[in-house]
């Protein structure tokens, strides 16, 4: 599966959840323990928000704080189709993933900057449906590319102080919950 399939279908992941969250649900408590559902939507939205500016060559100066704070607004839902739209925009415009992106972690390529996106989206509407009692099971296609990606990189996720560390699932668990686990999740 390509980078850009990848990541439409993260996206997708990611919407199908946010749309099924019930107006009771957006304090509920997500497997990222600082967040509820409110924050970790909140958290997307901002990612969403930032990609058109840092694909489009913004450094983080460039950015700023504009999206510092809740970005959601009265309507997270419409916010959160409108910062998709746009990011994906930004990630397809021709020559995108050829650039080199300004992150926190230096120059890095654009290609390596989607298969981050991609991965938050994917592990956030995850988190999102365990949260909310939604349907938690991935694209199994994409839970295949995004493992064998980023399980060979499970020591440098765990030392980022971006995820927790991994979870023991055993061989015998299945891809999905074997991802989950590279990322500090108990997906079982």
């Amino acid at each position: 599966m390509e980078p850009l399939e990848q990541h439409a279908r993260a996206m997708e992941e990611f919407d199908r959840r946010i749309r099924a969250i019930a107006d009771h649900q957006w304090r509920l408590p997500t497997p990222c323990t600082d967040w509820d559902v409110y924050d970790l939507v909140d958290h997307l939205v901002t990612e969403q928000l930032w990609a058109p500016h840092m694909l489009a060559g913004a450094t983080l100066d460039d950015v700023g704080n504009r999206f510092d704070g809740n970005v959601l607004g009265d309507d997270p839902v419409a916010t959160w189709e409108a910062s998709a739209r746009a990011a994906r925009a930004a990630f397809t415009e021709p020559g995108a993933l050829e650039r080199t992106v300004d992150t926190t972690m230096g120059e890095t390529p654009a290609l390596e900057y989607t298969r981050q996106m991609t991965l938050d989206l994917a592990i956030h509407a995850w988190d999102l449906a365990r949260a909310i009692g939604a349907d938690e099971h991935l694209d199994p296609a994409l839970v295949a590319a995004l493992h064998e990606i980023w399980e060979p990189r499970a020591g440098m996720l765990a030392d980022s102080g971006v995820f927790a560390a991994p979870v023991d699932v055993g061989d015998e668990a299945d891809t999905q919950v074997r991802l989950l686990a590279v990322l500090g999740r108990d997906g079982r």
